[in-house]
């Protein structure tokens, strides 16, 4: 069996929308996408890529799926590009259909957390959700998460979509590891209290 893990950037007011680029995801009228970068450093680049490097497959969001493609196949000069060519990325959408257009893509079928769940009964290595706010609050909905890796950045943003939105089931999470970063970011690992 495996687990869900969801790996996401937060600030402090829990917004997760738009963290890489200005461009990234202008919904609602959100102008400051690209809040994330100012915070990166060698700390947080070694621990994600040390997570990368233990991770399965991936469960992704349409928009973030779209998103991942139109940027990171473009890019050359990192370790992440050939990375996430070569993981299995596993696709909830009701509007996309297949063949997905990005290497190694799979279309999950019919309700997206009965997909996931199904995916979890499985052998093998975690399943990872990066952004996907959707699809995480239906995870949350089916209590199919395992466990929460936040990069929380010491910013308050006051507007924009959040992560744990208006709706989402109460879950008390219990803190089983912390890294800081040189810039202040927070690498919080967390499990849901009951497990």
């Amino acid at each position: 069996m495996r687990n869900l893990v969801v790996v996401n950037n937060l600030t402090l007011d829990g917004v997760m929308q738009s963290p890489g680029r200005p461009d990234e995801d202008t919904r609602g009228g959100f102008r400051r996408g690209g809040w994330a970068r100012p915070y990166n450093d060698e700390v947080m680049g070694r621990v994600m890529a040390e997570r990368m490097a233990v991770s399965g497959s991936l469960v992704l969001g349409r928009r973030t799926y779209e998103d991942f493609h139109g940027y990171w196949p473009k890019q050359t000069d990192n370790p992440f590009t050939p990375v996430l060519d070569q993981t299995t990325k596993y696709v909830a959408s009701t509007t996309l259909s297949e063949p997905l257009v990005w290497q190694n893509s799979v279309l999950l079928k019919g309700d997206a957390a009965e997909a996931v769940a199904g995916l979890k009964q499985q052998d093998g290595k975690d399943l990872v959700v990066l952004g996907s706010g959707k699809l995480i609050e239906s995870l949350l909905r089916r209590d199919l998460v395992d466990q929460f890796v936040l990069l929380i950045y010491p910013l308050v943003l006051g507007t924009g979509r959040r992560m744990f939105a208006e709706g989402v089931p109460s879950t008390e999470l219990r803190l089983v590891d912390a890294i800081p970063t040189t810039t202040g970011v927070l690498i919080a690992t967390y499990q849901p209290a009951g497990r």
